[in-house]
Order: structure tokens, then sequence, then C-alpha cells
């Protein structure tokens, strides 16, 4: 296994300046950084994690606090983890992904004992009770999803009221008049998930403003519940000629249940759901729908925690609240109604 020692040989340099190269601790010329990383590239050194701790009082470690309900869709929840792990290994940190169900405990265990440097907040619930230990923990922090008190903290998130608004703008400007919107299980409202009722609420204020009638109803997020909840739903709506999903199962579940309910889409039922391109390809759904764009919300919550970590206190800016402005993707799941 390379040393730093190998390291320097092969750069052609001082221990020390190899040393100082990699650690960013001392101003080191252009030159003499590129020869010391491509003599790591060459031989494959990896820093000793524990040694780099003590020398730079940094882990190289994010740390990301992300709970698995029963009552959400995992493949969901996956898409936001790979976007900040993918580019927490592209900015040169590893992740500790921590799941325990006790949230704040597992925050305050792996600040106290500096495991991280800073930390990544999944989950994040309307009244959030790990943001309280966060705040205090001493290490940044940047959370995708919106709590109600921001502060201290930087968030990003959809816009989900935009997404309310811009579902029912584009069935509206098809002249679709009864639309039903079925949304996340109550209970995940009642957590704390507020993405839930920001949506619905935009999209009912839009639809009154619009000439709409909108129902809203809740449906499971596992099968076979879910396809169960929906055939229920479309019995008791028969007159609507436009669907909103912002429940992923729900559009995973929704083909094989217009299949046996002997209805297509667009000419039956038009169809825009909440969810990223990449779940509409894993699960080969043909439904238009509002990018939720899970792996830019997490990169660009690693991006400003990195910035953070590495600025130091010299980072001294008012935290930030940014949301992604929702687009629809057509995917030919929508037309004009019936008459």
């Amino acid at each position: 296994m390379a040393t730093i020692g190998d390291v320097a040989k092969v750069a052609g340099v001082s221990r020390s300046t190899a040393s100082y190269a990699l650690s960013g601790k001392r101003a080191i010329s252009h030159d003499v950084r590129r020869r010391v990383e491509d003599a790591v590239r060459q031989l494959g050194y990896t820093p000793n994690a524990g040694a780099r701790a003590l020398a730079t009082s940094q882990t190289r470690v994010i740390g990301l606090l992300a709970q698995f309900f029963d009552d959400e869709f995992a493949p969901a929840m996956m898409q936001y983890i790979r976007g900040v792990t993918d580019t927490a290994r592209e900015l040169g940190y590893d992740t500790l992904l921590v799941s325990e169900a006790d949230g704040p405990n597992a925050l305050r265990r792996i600040t106290d004992s500096r495991m991280v440097d800073g930390v990544v907040l999944l989950n994040v619930a309307e009244q959030d009770d790990r943001l309280p230990v966060l705040r205090t923990a001493g290490a940044p922090g940047a959370l995708v999803g919106l709590p109600r008190d921001t502060t201290g903290v930087d968030v990003f998130d959809l816009d989900f009221e935009e997404a309310g608004r811009a579902m029912v703008d584009h069935l509206a400007a098809l002249g679709h008049r009864e639309l039903l919107l079925v949304s996340q299980p109550d209970h995940v409202v009642e957590r704390g998930g507020a993405y839930v009722w920001r949506l619905r609420d935009a999209a009912v204020a839009q639809a009154a403003l619009r000439g709409v009638r909108l129902h809203t109803a809740s449906a499971a997020a596992h099968q076979p519940q879910v396809g169960s909840d929906l055939r229920t739903l479309l019995e008791q709506h028969p007159d609507v000629t436009g669907l909103l999903l912002n429940n992923e199962a729900a559009a995973a579940a929704l083909p094989s249940v217009l299949q046996t309910r002997g209805l297509s889409v667009p000419a039956d039922l038009s169809v825009v759901g909440r969810f990223s391109d990449e779940f509409a390809r894993n699960f080969s759904l043909p439904y238009s729908s509002v990018e939720s764009a899970p792996d830019r919300l997490g990169s660009m919550a690693v991006r400003q925690l990195v910035r953070r970590i590495e600025g130091g206190g010299e980072v001294t800016e008012p935290h930030v609240v940014r949301y992604i402005t929702p687009e629809i993707v057509d995917r030919g799941s929508t037309d004009r109604p019936r008459v």
C-alpha cells in the first residue's frame, strides 16, 4: 500500500510538501500540486482517515440522515440518496448513511463524536425534531425538504405549490373541468410531510380560480392496497377526465389498474404525475409529470454544505432557501377530454 512518502518520492518533493499539497493547509504552487495529484493517481494512494482527521480537523465524511418509512415508496427515496452520495464522491467526500428511527439521537451521536464534517437531512418534517440538535451541533447542515423554521440551515426543495398550480393549469388549458388529485397516505401529512398539503392546497386554490372541479383523495404507498385504492377512487368519480398524482406508488400501479378497467390514456383519462424522469424510466411509466428532481436537490444540498465545510468560519453569508421551479415533462398522456 502506497504511503505519503511514496507519493513525495514520485512527485519529486519532500514528504511535508506532499502532505501540504493534499491537505491544503499551506499555499502550494499549481505545478507542485499537479505533480502530487498525478502521483496520488499513479500510486492509488488513499490518505489514512484517522490521521487526516487529526491533521486537518476534518473527516471528509458527510452524514446523511434518511429514514425509510413503511408508508412511503422506497424507490423514490433512493433517488435522493443517490443525488447526495454521487455529488459527495465527486467532491472528495464519503457518505455515512444513518437510518436510525431516533433521528435526534443519531444526529447527536455522529456530530458529538465528530464522525462527520456536516450533515444532510432527508425526510424533513414541518416540525422536525432533528433541527434543534443540528442547530447546536457545531457542524453545518443542509436540508432537502422545507421545515416551518429554516433558521440556521440551508434548505433545498421543489416548489410544490407551483407544481400543484402547474398540474391544474396544464389540464384546465386542455378543457378538463373535473379532476382527481391522489396524494400520499394521510398519516404522511400527520407525521409532518408538508409537501403533500403544499401541493394539494395550491392545486385546490388554482382549480377554483380556473373554474375546475377538483376532488382530492389519498392512497396507500404499497401494493396491493394502492391498486385497490385507485380502483375505488375511479369508481367513485366516473366523470373525472383528468388524474393528478402526488404519490409515486400510485403512479407505478396505475397502468395495471387502467388496463383492468379497460381505460386508455389519454383517450379516456389524461394523467399528470409528480415524479422524476428516472422514476418514469425505471417503471416504464408513459405519463407526463412534474419533474421532482431528487438527484438535483441532493446535489445542490451537498454542494452548499461542502462550501460551508471548506470555508470554515469564513462563510458568513445568510443561509438560503432555494426552490426548484417545476417543469412538466410531456410524455403524451394528456389531451382534450372527450365531448
